[in-house]
């Protein structure tokens, strides 16, 4: 809304009977170590509302010198610190940057990932909604029979009735602009709730000086129907902030409170989920859900992975399998190891790209948090001024007064307010219905600008689940070796050959490492084996085909060739026909061979190809679009992508990928179906031109009733309504984004940068 919504920087501190602050010891304890002395700590700030909020508190905590980093998530009301361990030589007090917010105003206490936001502020809201519509009501009422001429007793009285009923009405359902004003004015600020207050007090002591005064007119129904307005404004924006909420809480929904744990002397005990640390053995019955990732020890059953994939379909998994966080086990127990944390869960890492989807600070977001910024003290001044001019041209107190109180009603900042957030939460809401995570709004502004998509092939382009085809040909000896060496890797073609053994697998006894975008090299007593692409792994000469293949090679000697297929992606040749109806050219960047690469090409249409990238030729590429002055979407899954990734205009990945490529990519679509990427770039579009036109909405309205204020044609009941309705308008403009449909009809345009092939042309 224009600013702090419902209880923002209302919180009391502890000298008014707020809650206490979290201890030095309790930070230290929930913080987690990032290395290098660093530490983060995670923070609920229930009062954040607004962009004005996230400004205060992140200045706040930047200016100690403890903290290295601050942001806050304006849909979680979350606060993410992170500060040193020891700063000029003393170990560091974490509750110096807790007492830095709540001496801004603000009330603390420690963040429960998924926590939902009091039910009671919405009922609060929707009372008061209830009191002043009740309260505009009658005071219409009474309104028409003093415009219909009723005579001077009448009147007076009509007058004294609708002053008795605005006064509870302003104090109960004003109650949360007055409390936000005079909190931020206490703590030497101000913010655009300050002349909502300030209009609305305004106007009832001018119509109550007006009733004392037999006066003819009286704006009691205009103050009442302005505090209606904007509360129905405000309740809109608490219920859409409530609606993006509710999908992250619906995740955390997904993990259960805790699990069954097997200790290393065969006791069992029920343990909370945030208990339950990497290398515990679970036990999982049929219909329970997997309470962080873990790798199946025992036992086969059928899984719901549709939080993971997006599909419905189960899959059947058995011993060695890995498991997310969050999926169903439908039809048979298992005993599983888990290997990560419950916050470092593929769930938790879910969530979090939820909850950072409306907290970005795109260019459109701190416009408009600059312009909230001196907002307040512009419209003050131009009251002023317009009180001023009146008083100098002759006008007497009374009209001075009342086209100063038109005014501040009239420039009412709920319109500029809600002009990117209310889309930003729209277009969230959007992409998550369909699949895909933003982690923030400057990725949703950056995905509209692209005009160049590159996609990796593997994982990317294809499902991701390659299978050996010549399986037969391979002698069981290499086939362990080969074996021993792909599960070490993550790699969809390593972790196709490792299935491809079965319990065939030979111990390596030596140093292992993988080597992203090469393969896995082992230094063992017979010699170096290797893992990988013929550049790196050696061995003979390249031959024709268009199949994918990796070699096991012996001190530079091969061993054995094997040969994948794979599958392309549903809808791929469709996304990519969608992509160029979008007016988007696009390229495959491949470590693959070249005929492979070539044929998958011609199969989707693809011009522009090139093969047998290493991590840093991709990046390159990436480079060298952004040189020709293209803005490149990066689609990409494994290890070797994630630097591309990081290097592009604009990134995305599949929920498949590994965890290097999802926290390097600003998207992570959930479905099988590529169709997520032409979707995501036509919605963010659409968030982009609806954004771009509320702000010409605010901006336009401003223009045309702010002089017809200051000339006195706008009473302030006029002023109400001419502000009530450019806040319905900016809100219907940005709904118009969900029922909106992905329209590829642009052709393509322009040049696109080439893609050099290796070794062939597409």
């Amino acid at each position: 809304m224009s600013c702090c919504a419902v209880g923002a920087e209302a919180a009391p501190n502890l000298a008014t009977g707020g809650s206490a602050l979290p201890s030095a010891e309790e930070l230290w304890l929930v913080s987690r170590s990032l290395g290098d002395g660093s530490r983060q700590t995670e923070l609920s700030v229930p009062g954040v509302h607004c962009g004005a909020c996230i400004t205060t508190i992140e200045d706040a905590l930047r200016a100690r010198p403890e903290v290295e980093r601050a942001r806050v998530n304006l849909s979680s009301r979350r606060v993410t610190v992170v500060w040193k361990e020891n700063t000029d030589g003393r170990r560091t007090d974490p509750g110096t940057f807790a007492q830095a917010i709540r001496d801004r105003g603000y009330d603390i206490h420690l963040f429960t990932a998924g926590e939902d936001e009091d039910d009671n502020t919405l009922k609060q809201l929707i009372l008061a909604v209830a009191v002043s519509g009740f309260a505009a009501t009658n005071i219409m009422l009474l309104s028409v029979s003093v415009w219909s001429g009723a005579d001077a007793a009448t009147r007076d009285l009509f007058h004294w009735i609708s002053a008795l009923i605005a006064a509870p009405a302003l104090v109960y359902a004003g109650r949360f602009f007055y409390q936000s004003a005079w909190n931020a004015l206490r703590h030497g600020r101000t913010n655009m709730d300050v002349p909502i207050a300030l209009a609305i007090t305004l106007s009832y002591a001018m119509s109550l000086y007006e009733t004392i005064g037999h006066g003819e007119h009286a704006w009691f129904d205009a103050t009442v129907t302005l505090l209606f307005f904007l509360l129905i404004g405000r309740t809109l924006d608490h219920m859409m902030r409530g609606r993006a909420r509710s999908a992250i809480s619906g995740l955390a929904r997904l993990s259960p409170r805790g699990a069954t744990v097997v200790n290393p002397d065969g006791s069992r005990e029920y343990r909370a989920v945030e208990a339950i640390r990497p290398g515990e053995r679970l036990l999982i019955a049929a219909g329970e859900r997997i309470p962080v990732d873990a790798r199946v020890l025992a036992g086969t059953s059928d899984l719901d992975r549709s939080v993971v994939n997006g599909e419905s379909e189960p899959a059947p998994i058995g011993v060695g399998d890995v498991v997310q966080a969050g999926t169903l086990n439908l039809t048979g127990p298992l005993t599983l190891e888990a290997t990560a944390a419950a916050r470092d869960s593929f769930l938790a890492e879910i969530m979090g790209l939820m909850e950072a989807a409306e907290g970005g600070r795109a260019r459109y977001r701190r416009l408009a948090d600059r312009a909230a910024r001196y907002y307040s003290p512009a419209v003050h001044l131009l009251a002023l001024f317009t009180f001023a001019g009146w008083m100098i041209v002759g006008g007497s107190a009374h009209q001075a007064m009342l086209a100063a109180v038109a005014v501040l009603i009239i420039t009412c900042p709920c319109a500029l307010g809600l002009a990117v957030p209310v889309v930003q939460v729209v277009a969230a809401g959007r992409l998550f219905q369909n699949g895909v995570m933003v982690k923030d709004g400057s990725a949703m502004e950056r995905l509209a600008e692209i005009d160049t998509v590159l996609l990796d092939k593997t994982g990317t382009l294809t499902i991701g689940r390659p299978r050996l085809v010549n399986r037969d040909e391979i002698a069981p000896g290499t086939m362990a070796i080969a074996a021993a060496l792909a599960g070490n890797s993550r790699h969809p073609i390593s972790m196709a050959l490792y299935e491809a053994a079965g319990e065939a697998v030979a111990p390596l006894a030596g140093e292992i490492r993988e080597i992203p975008g090469a393969g896995v090299e082992a230094m063992t007593e017979a010699g170096t084996y290797r893992l990988g692409n013929r550049a790196f792994a050696g061995g003979k000469p390249e031959a024709a085909g268009a199949q994918s293949e990796t070699i096991l090679s012996l001190d530079g000697r091969e061993l054995a060739c094997f040969r994948f297929d794979d599958q392309l992606r549903p809808a791929a040749r469709e996304s990519i026909e969608a992509l160029g109806r979008l007016g988007l050219a696009t390229g495959i960047l491949s470590g693959d061979r070249a005929p492979v690469v070539a044929a998958l090409a011609d199969r989707l249409g693809i011009a522009s190809w090139r093969a047998g990238l290493s991590p840093r030729d991709k990046v390159e590429a990436c480079s060298a679009a952004a040189e020709g002055s293209h803005r490149v979407l990066m689609v990409g899954d494994g290890i070797n992508d994630a630097p591309a990734l990081r290097a592009a205009h604009v990134s995305m990945a599949p929920a498949t990928a590994a965890d290097v490529g999802r926290q390097a990519a600003d998207f992570v679509f959930m479905h099988q179906e590529l169709s997520a990427v032409p979707f995501a770039i036509e919605t963010s579009r659409r968030a982009g031109r609806l954004i771009r036109q509320n702000f010409g909405l605010a901006i336009g309205y401003n223009i045309i009733a702010v002089p017809i204020a200051m000339l006195g044609y706008a009473t302030p009941l006029v002023a109400a309504i001419a502000m009530s309705t450019s806040s319905l308008v900016v809100v219907a403009n940005a709904l118009r984004l969900r029922g909106s449909a992905v329209a590829a009809s642009r052709r393509p345009s322009g040049a696109a940068p080439a893609l050099r092939s290796s070794g062939a042309t597409a």
